[in-house]
């Protein structure tokens, strides 16, 4: 249903070159990391350790597909949506492994776990939670498939069916839910809904070379009509006494933190992805994705912030909410990484927030998927951002 309606604009791709790899991560940020790691330095050394104890980076690993994925209690189907962000951190986490590595064992497991989905993935079903498994794990796989895009022991005809299952499931329903929402108007979901489902298309475009698809999730970022688009997420900004520096309370600060700092992690990714094809999503708005960290970082470290009243689509939210505050949630290392350390500005309560979580993360550095607990939420980001975007 959704790639008859849907994909039809993503169809013609305009002859421009992408960079490969270049969703989330390039060769040159791989130069890097293996010089850290050459140098035996920390905190790349102790994440690359971490990542090579993990039990979803191991060459013997053995995906579990599915033929329907169902997220959301929808009254009759089974929620089994736990193997596919299994799988997406296991793919991931072992192409991750090949690039620095590679051993091809690790390359050859990758490519397993995609080719195996894309063979039996027919759809993604549920009750509305489908759309965020179609987002999260949309560009989860999505960047897996892209790191592996340049392996020349991937048979051509699995890497055309993992794009072709990109596309025509991930993909369709990504554009599915940006342009029409549920059913509902353009404020019904919060944030991160919208953020996943730009962040897949982008990483899928990418991957797919589908320029058309890429730049709708550019532009949609930019100026889409939603909650998840820059425009539409800034609530107000606060200029902070002292420092003088603009923080921006973002549109579900009122909701909880778990899914407050969730945004920032987003934002990170789509821009991260943007960024490696030379848009820089991270500027845009006068640094509103690190003013917006800056704003959820300093409150989750334990100082207040203002904040302004906001009619949310469930009700008024007249304070901060304190649910789930001082919660663990990695993924502000590549926001640090690109403001504090690439650009040299001020990102110091995106600084501690990202120490606190280290602190609180195995061996100090930031983990990935299986070391946050098992639930969805501890997969959200694909994390070890402390050997892949620390720079210094």
């Amino acid at each position: 249903m959704h790639s008859t309606i849907y994909l039809l604009p993503f169809i013609a791709t305009r002859a421009v070159s992408f960079v490969h790899p270049g969703a989330l991560h390039t060769d040159t940020d791989f130069q890097r990391i293996n010089t850290h790691l050459s140098n035996g330095e920390d905190p790349w050394n102790a994440t690359w350790t971490l990542l090579s104890t993990s039990v979803y980076a191991q060459s013997s690993y053995q995906p579990t597909p599915q033929e329907i994925v169902y997220r959301g209690d929808n009254g009759k189907d089974t929620q089994n949506y736990q193997h596919l962000y299994q799988d997406a951190a296991a793919a991931y986490q072992l192409a991750v492994r090949w690039k620095i590595s590679n051993d091809t064992n690790y390359a050859d497991a990758s490519v397993n776990i995609l080719s195996s989905w894309a063979a039996t993935l027919t759809e993604i079903s549920g009750s509305s939670d489908m759309y965020l498994a179609s987002g999260i794990y949309g560009y989860q796989v999505a960047n897996a498939a892209e790191l592996m895009s340049d392996y020349s022991g991937w048979d051509s005809a699995n890497k055309t069916a993992t794009a072709a299952m990109l596309t025509n499931i991930f993909a369709s329903m990504n554009a599915a839910f940006l342009e029409e929402h549920n059913g509902n108007d353009n404020y019904h979901y919060y944030a991160n809904w919208d953020q996943c489902n730009i962040a897949s298309l982008m990483a899928i475009g990418i991957f797919t070379d589908n320029q058309t698809m890429y730049d709708y999730a550019v532009n949609y970022a930019k100026t889409g009509p939603s909650n998840g688009a820059l425009p539409v997420f800034a609530i107000h900004n606060f200029t902070e006494e002292g420092s003088g520096k603009v923080m921006t309370q973002g549109q579900e600060a009122g909701r909880d933190q778990g899914h407050a700092t969730l945004d920032i992690v987003l934002l990170g990714v789509l821009a991260q992805q943007a960024y490696n094809q030379g848009d820089d999503l991270f500027a845009a708005y006068s640094n509103e994705i690190l003013n917006s960290a800056e704003y959820v970082a300093k409150y989750n470290v334990g100082y207040e912030v203002p904040y302004t009243f906001y009619e949310a689509y469930n009700g008024n939210q007249t304070v901060i909410s304190n649910s789930s505050r001082f919660d663990i949630r990695p993924g502000f290392e590549l926001v640090s990484a690109h403001y504090g350390q690439l650009k040299s500005l001020n990102s110091s309560w995106t600084d501690k927030y990202r120490d606190m979580v280290n602190a609180n993360s195995s061996g100090g550095v930031e983990g990935g998927g299986g070391n946050y607990g098992t639930q969805s939420g501890g997969f959200d980001g694909l994390g070890f951002a402390s050997l892949l975007y620390r720079i210094s």
